[in-house]
């Protein structure tokens, strides 16, 4: 099994458990947070994944993430590079961390699984490790598929994306939970009322499944029917930035 880090989050949670410690006590609590991951997964081997200075979300638009705070965690850029030298973590450029999680699970064979805390990452097929919570789980195509369009009506407040006013959890799995996937998309867009807005937010939210997979929406086919649900149509000019698989040391 290959264990597939979010080192995004493993990087903030060691940086900030030490604000007023040591720049090595948050290095070692980030490294400990990868060796437990590796033992609850009983990993075989692991890539470990980062965010770098480039984002295409961002040019799509000035306002995602605006809202965040630009300050970090003291010793966030230390805990990056030890990552980076001491666990190989690859810096994903012109995309996120979470994209390349995407493109490197392995959704037909489950020999891979993602581990995060971030739940918009379970739109992705395969295998789940909550390292937090201690939780196993496995998203099939049209739950993970499901949760993509419930997110695109709640909305993403951490991320400064807003969806169906009025909308929350529970009034959209109403209007979900008696569709079937193909029927996601035109449910979505009709309480949208406004396709610029819903397109954009459904590209800043879609995760990608394979290189440069940004989203776009279904197209209808000669006989009149639409594109399958999930498997938009993939443009170019962004980078994939695969990198080494560390072996796990038995």
């Amino acid at each position: 099994m290959r264990v597939l880090i979010d080192g995004d989050i493993v990087v903030y949670r060691g940086a900030a458990s030490a604000e007023n410690d040591d720049q090595w006590i948050a290095q070692a609590r980030a490294d400990q947070m990868i060796q437990d991951i590796l033992a609850d997964t009983k990993a075989s081997s692991y890539s470990v994944y980062l965010t770098g200075g480039s984002n295409f979300r961002r040019e799509l638009t000035a306002d995602y993430k605006a809202n965040r705070p630009d300050s970090r965690p003291r010793h966030w850029a230390a805990v990056r590079e030890f990552l980076v030298t001491q666990h190989k973590a690859v810096m994903c450029e012109g995309f996120e961390a979470d994209d390349q999680l995407g493109i490197e699970q392995d959704k037909e064979h489950g020999t891979t699984i993602i581990a995060s805390i971030d739940k918009d990452l379970l739109q992705i097929p395969g295998k789940h490790y909550n390292f937090v919570k201690k939780e196993f789980r496995e998203v099939s195509h049209d739950q993970g598929l499901k949760a993509l369009y419930m997110q695109s009506l709640i909305g993403d407040r951490s991320d400064n994306i807003f969806g169906v006013a009025g909308i929350g959890p529970v009034k959209a799995a109403k209007v979900l939970d008696p569709l079937l996937p193909e029927e996601y998309y035109e449910a979505c867009r009709e309480l949208y009322g406004d396709d610029a807005r819903y397109h954009l937010n459904m590209k800043l939210l879609y995760i990608f499944q394979k290189p440069n997979d940004i989203w776009e929406p279904p197209t209808t086919t000669p006989e009149g029917g639409s594109s399958p649900e999930g498997e938009p149509t993939a443009t170019g000019g962004v980078p994939n930035g695969t990198g080494p698989e560390k072996e796990q040391q038995q």
